[in-house]
């Protein structure tokens, strides 16, 4: 079983859960648990004409399930970001991942939520990857993105840092987390079968640092992460000028880029798979993606929020549990 959080709900989680989930039923035998308020998952297919069927006890025979794990119920109305549905989100999230946890979800995809409503809401939070971390108690965790355009031309970036301000980018850079990102660059590889695992590293600097004219962080610390990896196996080179090294990603001569960082890796993704692209995070003991976009409360209710992303995510997660490979990968890294 697949569970899907619904995220902030004074988003589009509602819209795009239901539009994926009901696509998705016409072409697997998957059962789906949507976390979140049972009232919220009828409205929203009332709304959008959608005839979504679902139970709110689990029983073999159902093929979509909604629960609500949480003291907080949220009826209407609702206004964008309320602090009523951040809380709710939240604990939507950690009920999936328990369950993830005691191997009764075979995968968590999460719909999106917003950090601002969430800290204003009092919770001190930076983000779902980073609770879901904290949740499993993993210390070696990675985000990666995904997507292709209409031709299957793949951009994939695994980032060495993720939401930090940029005047704080330099300090953050070391070692470990390159090398770490290098791994579950490896780790992704082995898991979407590609056996190549050829894997590209950018610079932090422009044009990587011009030999340390501009910069040495390549020199003192990219450099020697990535001769780590290939000293233990690893099909890795750079660190490369990034502005050029994802042209020869996106033509395929590399699986999977090792950005340094958030807009460095996200600006080449959304450019060729804004609609389609997936965040999927390597290194937890369980599967979790999600759609790689934001609650959008610009068109939140008016039926014009694409659930592509989340289909893609919802297909990716399917992929995994499929062959296993995964874990297997996780194991092996």
């Amino acid at each position: 079983m697949i569970g899907i959080t619904l995220g902030d709900v004074t988003g589009i989680g509602p819209e795009i859960t239901v539009k994926a989930i009901s696509e998705e039923l016409k072409n697997d035998n998957e059962q789906y648990l949507i976390i979140g308020e049972p009232e919220i998952v009828s409205d929203t297919c009332q709304r959008l004409n959608i005839s979504l069927t679902f139970e709110t006890e689990l029983n073999k025979d159902a093929r979509v399930f909604v629960k609500n794990p949480s003291s907080i119920k949220l009826s209407k109305p609702l206004s964008k970001g309320e602090a009523r549905a951040a809380l709710a989100a939240v604990e939507w999230l950690k009920y999936g991942a328990m369950e993830c946890l005691n191997k009764r979800l075979d995968a968590l995809i999460t719909a999106p939520v917003n950090k601002e409503s969430i800290i204003r809401a009092g919770i001190d939070f930076i983000g779902q990857t980073e609770l879901l971390s904290e949740i499993s108690h993993t210390k070696k965790s990675s985000m990666m993105l995904l997507g292709c355009d209409e031709q299957q031309r793949w951009i994939r970036v695994v980032l060495a840092t993720t939401h930090l301000p940029i005047r704080k980018l330099a300090d953050a850079i070391t070692f470990d987390k390159v090398h770490l990102a290098i791994q579950m660059a490896y780790v992704a590889c082995k898991a979407l079968g590609l056996e190549q695992s050829r894997i590209a590293v950018c610079g932090l600097n422009p044009h990587a640092g011009e030999g340390g004219k501009i910069g040495d962080e390549e020199q003192k610390i990219i450099m020697p992460a990535v001769q780590y990896a290939k000293e233990r196996g690893i099909n890795v080179e750079g660190p490369f000028a990034a502005d050029a090294l994802f042209y020869h990603h996106f033509i395929g001569n590399y699986d999977v880029v090792v950005a340094m960082y958030h807009d460095q890796g996200l600006a080449p993704l959304k450019m060729v798979a804004f609609e389609n692209g997936v965040n999927w995070t390597l290194g937890l003991p369980f599967i979790r993606t999600s759609p790689d976009h934001g609650t959008a409360y610009d068109i939140a209710g008016k039926n014009l929020a694409s659930p592509s992303s989340m289909i893609s995510a919802i297909r990716l997660a399917k992929k995994l549990i499929k062959n296993g490979s995964y874990f297997k990968a996780i194991t092996e890294k």
